[in-house]
């Protein structure tokens, strides 16, 4: 049982309370086939795609299960959060829906899809310099000022079980069709979504292996799994999944990690926009570059993960600026 959300880990326990708490706010998402994608890599894979989650990713699951948590006589001073769009989204939804006023810390050049998404959503938008700036000490400033609640994108226990709801319902479905999983791959950026994956795998089916996949220059997690202590990335380094630009890992999903995750890979660019271009001409999915990262990888390292048998991706959002899917798509997908 989670009593400090920013000291405690999350257990099963506490992500099925999460699945109850959430029921009836967020989406319950299917896990889909494809012959085309069973074809190129060789191997039977099922896919979660979160982008059809609230909000357009998984991340509105862990915002509801925190901000709804949050007392009643707390809930007048708002909240605020710090986010490149996709959490960003899910705590000014989950805001909205209690009465609630936020305030989200944004880097400046964010997907203006998700600047302006989250601003419909009726938050203030505070924009900042990813380089010159901290949006962490940004956020302490705000919530200092207003008493406002910080709700963290990965670095809390209630939000990470929140995520974790989606393994929980991965993991169910495919035990109601008699599926096993020889491999599980997760995109990551602090690490919430992968760490609550995990939890929810290592008790419902531990004999799958889980794997992080990250942007190429953002391989914070796999070098930190390979030291087993935290490593950062050099700043200023830049992708085009901007939903998997955290610097490092979180403090508490990486004690998770450490446990549970096997290793991971990484994915260029141009690799990323060729997963877009697949998902989009053979699975029918809008994936932004982040949440395609794990269909990069799969396809970019087809041998390794065929072989070990039927595999589940995680396609973890679809929140993605016109000019970047258009770029995407003009591409002939990889075969």
């Amino acid at each position: 049982m989670i009593i400090d959300p920013l000291k405690d880990l999350p257990t099963l326990a506490d992500i099925e309370d999460a699945a109850e708490r959430i029921k009836g706010v967020t989406f319950h998402t299917p896990l889909l086939r494809s012959d085309a994608l069973d074809a190129v890599v060789g191997a039977p894979v099922w896919i979660k795609p979160e982008m059809l989650q609230r909000t357009g990713s998984f991340k509105m699951r862990g915002a509801w299960n925190r901000v709804s948590r949050i007392p009643e006589a707390d809930r007048a001073k708002g909240v605020v959060a710090f986010s490149s769009g996709n959490h960003a989204q899910g705590v000014a939804e989950s805001a909205r829906l209690l009465g609630m006023k936020s305030t989200i810390v944004m880097p400046a050049d964010a997907p203006a899809a998700k600047i302006e998404s989250t601003k419909r959503r009726g938050a203030t938008v505070r924009l900042y310099d990813r380089i010159k700036e901290s949006r962490e000490a940004i956020a302490a400033e705000i919530a200092a000022e207003s008493g406002a609640t910080t709700v963290r994108p990965f670095d809390d226990a209630w939000i990470m079980a929140g995520q974790g709801t989606a393994g929980l319902e991965a993991a169910r479905d495919a035990a109601a069709m008699d599926v096993r999983f020889g491999s599980l791959i997760c995109n990551a950026s602090g690490g919430g979504l992968l760490a609550g994956f995990a939890v929810a795998f290592e008790a419902l089916s531990p004999a799958t292996e889980v794997y992080v996949s990250e942007p190429e220059g953002h391989d914070d997690l796999i070098r930190s799994l390979a030291s087993m202590k935290i490593v950062s990335n050099a700043p200023g380094t830049r992708s085009i999944a901007d939903a998997l630009m955290s610097p490092e890992p979180g403090v508490l999903p990486f004690e998770i990690h450490k446990r549970r995750v096997k290793g991971g890979f990484t994915a260029s660019n141009d690799q990323l926009l060729d997963a877009m271009s697949f998902a989009f001409h053979h699975l029918k999915l809008v994936a932004e570059p982040g949440g395609a990262n794990s269909l990069a990888v799969l396809l970019n390292n087809r041998k390794h993960f065929a072989e070990r048998g039927p595999i589940l991706i995680v396609l973890s959002g679809g929140n993605v600026d016109a000019d970047m899917f258009s770029k995407a798509i003009a591409r002939t997908p990889p075969v």
